[in-house]
């Protein structure tokens, strides 16, 4: 007898956690029972761990799904929804064991089906009787652990660059933040309000158009305010050339831990884009910032509209769109490549790269 499990192997292209993550939402809007093996097989460290823990834990929670597999070191997971759930939810990537992990991802991977839950007669809102469901099946989440660490986009990039994007799209998600989570302690606390829709809008992103202004943040937390200060003054310094237009704030951030952060908000024509760098021992101040700086160049120098990181990030809503969507990129990434892969092995879909890996291109879904 056939598995009724769609069998996705964890191990393609760059093999990490974006499989996982864009399967299990998937698997969520569109009831379809899935079986991930080779779970990060391409990390140091594969299997699961804590914060991917959180989001198969977290996707059951709003699911209702049946799981197997979903502990720690796990190579192997099987999900099956039942359908989705609205309310208010708090989730911790730490699990009291104290982690940094990141509630970004956790967040990237049950938006599209809160924001979709009500998304077509394969995914009923469930169990109404027994939930204090508001009419607009609001659904307000609450996340705690990293919210600007390493290897995952920053709160800020989903606050600024990633929701416009998809806000575009239909969307109706406000994202706040309370306390600021750094590695190694964790410990911040983020916001996301949901309110579905019946369906999303395709998107064209292929021209940023001209450059209008540049604006950021430079921040520390439990460190002398000079540090942010001197953050923003080399990024001034840096990008004078550019614009006029240059207005980085300096600010303090509430945390139970150390860091820093710089983060370049460019405004185009067409789109926002930015980037990002943390503080580090032995890392000045100035190079934070140049570190930043020199990513935000590369792709003003380079053609495509999306950047490199928000290209892999739309693409499981550019696949569940209502009409057809393109967008080009300075950069098609292994990640880009896994992610468009991933959404194939769930839904018959025409979406295609135009170009090579490591150069610029262009994705189209028809």
């Amino acid at each position: 007898m056939d598995s009724p499990y769609i069998k996705i192997d964890g191990s393609y292209g760059e093999g990490g956690g974006q499989i996982l993550r864009s399967a299990l939402a998937l698997s969520i809007i569109l009831s379809k029972p899935i079986e991930i093996i080779n779970i990060r097989k391409g990390r140091k460290k594969g299997g699961l761990q804590p914060q991917h823990l959180t989001c198969v834990n977290a996707c059951r929670d709003i699911s209702g799904a049946y799981v197997d597999g979903n502990e720690i070191g796990s190579t192997t997971l099987r999900f099956n929804p039942k359908g989705i759930k609205s309310g208010s939810f708090m989730f911790d990537v730490a699990e009291k064991r104290g982690s940094a992990g990141s509630t970004s991802l956790v967040l990237q991977t049950l938006l599209p089906p809160l924001i979709l839950s009500k998304f077509g007669d394969t995914s009923p809102v469930f169990p109404k009787k027994i939930g204090e469901v508001s009419p607009s099946y609001h659904t307000r989440l609450t996340i705690k652990g990293g919210t600007h660490v390493p290897w995952s986009p920053p709160f800020h990039y989903l606050k600024e660059i990633f929701l416009p994007v998809i806000e575009k799209m239909g969307c109706n998600v406000r994202l706040s933040i309370d306390k600021w989570g750094w590695y190694p302690k964790g410990g911040g606390i983020v916001h996301a309000d949901i309110n579905p829709v019946p369906k999303l809008k395709g998107i064209t992103l292929n021209d940023r158009g001209k450059l209008i202004r540049i604006y950021g943040l430079s921040v520390v937390s439990n460190l002398p305010l000079s540090i942010a200060e001197r953050q923003r003054s080399e990024g001034v310094k840096v990008l004078k050339d550019l614009t006029n237009d240059i207005d980085i704030d300096v600010v303090t951030s509430p945390s139970i831990g150390k860091g820093t952060f710089f983060f370049i908000i460019a405004e185009y024509e067409g789109i926002k884009t930015g980037f990002s760098s943390l503080g580090a021992i032995g890392k000045s101040a100035e190079d934070v910032t140049r570190e930043a700086c020199k990513d935000f160049l590369d792709y003003h120098k380079a053609e495509g509209a999306v950047d490199p990181h928000l290209a892999d990030q739309i693409i499981p809503y550019i696949a569940l769109a209502d009409g057809p969507s393109s967008f080009t990129t300075t950069k098609i990434t292994r990640h880009l490549i896994t992610n468009i892969w991933t959404v194939k092995q769930l839904m018959n879909i025409n979406i295609k790269i135009e170009g090579k890996e490591g150069e610029k291109g262009r994705v189209v879904l028809e």
